[in-house]
């Protein structure tokens, strides 16, 4: 994200202090730090405090009526969501559970359990290769 805005940065010929740059990096790693991890195994994490998490970022998303957020709750059909909507709720999953979703995978997520399965099957896939 921050080499992202970097380089918007220095296209529009803005400059960044290598100060700054590294004060943003020193806290964005700080951060990544104090983040609960996500997986399955280590950390006694569960699919249902997963759930739970991606329930409670969803319905703290503002363009989203919370009382109508449930596991199978479609984004687009039942919660009313835009293309711009789904792409600004993926961002804000990717940074809370600390997970890159491609675009193909992100327009198939279509409600909070699919999602809590590909965070699951993320963290399993990286379990797998850390091995």
């Amino acid at each position: 994200m921050q080499s992202l805005r970097n380089t918007i940065l220095s296209y529009m010929r803005i400059g960044v202090s290598a100060r700054e740059s590294f004060l943003v990096r020193e806290m964005y790693a700080l951060n990544i730090l104090n983040r609960p991890l996500c997986t399955t195994t280590g950390t006694g994490t569960s699919s249902d405090q997963i759930m739970a998490r991606v329930i409670g970022l969803v319905k703290g998303f503002d363009r989203i009526d919370a009382t109508k957020v449930t596991e199978t709750a479609d984004f687009q059909k039942d919660l009313s969501l835009d293309s711009l909507d789904r792409v600004e709720l993926v961002m804000a999953i990717e940074q809370e559970f600390s997970v890159e979703i491609p675009e193909e995978k992100a327009d198939k997520l279509k409600c909070c359990a699919d999602v809590t399965e590909y965070i699951i099957s993320e963290a399993d896939q990286k379990i797998v290769e850390d091995s």
